[in-house]
């Protein structure tokens, strides 16, 4: 836990460093982390039913939403699934009862690197991983 809430006061401080002290911070650190969680989050998932388990558990059934096409069904089934548990996760711990303030006193600011290189790796880990993955299928690796 220590280092999640030390990359969010490393986002946070770095969001006020960059625009100031007002509410588009706050919401701007919330969309960059749950973003970073959500693609952290659905790597793991991805990853622990194809490779590890070869099982697909982890899915929801929109047969009653007749009226979405193919690719609404499964952009809603990724908020559902992945979106909606991360956005959750960090309102009920950063957010609820601005516990934000608190953490911004207990925890060390490091310029916005922590920050920056957990949102890097969390976007380009994915993309390098289909492309091996890619690859490997293609018999070029």
């Amino acid at each position: 836990m220590r280092l999640y809430y030390l990359i969010w006061v490393d986002c946070i401080k770095r969001g006020i460093s960059q625009n100031g002290n007002n509410r588009d911070t706050l919401l701007n650190a919330m969309v960059f982390m749950s973003i970073s969680m959500t693609l952290n989050f659905a790597l793991f998932m991805t990853i622990l039913q194809g490779n590890i388990l070869h099982n697909y558990f982890y899915d929801i059934d929109l047969s009653f939403f007749s009226f979405l096409t193919k690719h609404w069904a499964n952009a809603v089934s990724f908020v559902i699934l992945f979106v909606l548990p991360c956005v959750t996760i960090n309102y009920l711990l950063i957010f609820r009862n601005n516990r934000y303030k608190k953490l911004l006193k207990k925890y060390p600011y490091y310029d916005g690197k922590l920050f920056v290189t957990y949102f890097l790796i969390s976007t380009i880990l994915p993309v390098i991983l289909l492309w091996i993955e890619f690859f490997i299928q293609h018999g070029w690796i």
